[in-house]
């Protein structure tokens, strides 16, 4: 079986985001230490900061779904070999996962 390979420069958010000097080990220990829901939260709390705390009329619940999908196909991507084994892990056909990748822009993503 022939192995694909990747089209894009980072497989790996984590790699990414430590390459563009945003993360380093320390801060990633800090983040393991955390549960994702707490994660979240700060992330909406610092995010809310800039704009004073006043999050009217962005509905953060009806925009959730999207977010958590984006981050799981991010992440299925950067944790497996190929796009066909991140559909595999996902559970959807590749096709499927090729949209999904258009949808989110993810091929920017990938490939800045």
């Amino acid at each position: 079986m022939k192995k694909e390979r990747s089209k894009y420069k980072y497989r790996s958010v984590v790699n990414k985001l430590i390459d563009n000097n945003i993360l380093n080990e320390s801060i990633l220990t800090i983040i393991d230490s955390l549960t994702l829901e707490d994660l979240i939260a700060v992330k909406l709390e610092l995010s809310a900061r800039h704009i004073n705390n006043k999050l009217y009329a962005f509905n953060l619940l009806s925009k959730t779904n999207r977010l958590v999908k984006e981050a799981i196909i991010k992440f299925a991507i950067s944790s497996t070999q190929s796009k066909t084994d991140a559909a595999r892990f996902l559970g959807i056909d590749y096709e499927t996962l090729s949209v999904l990748i258009t949808e989110y822009k993810l091929r920017d993503y990938y490939n800045d």
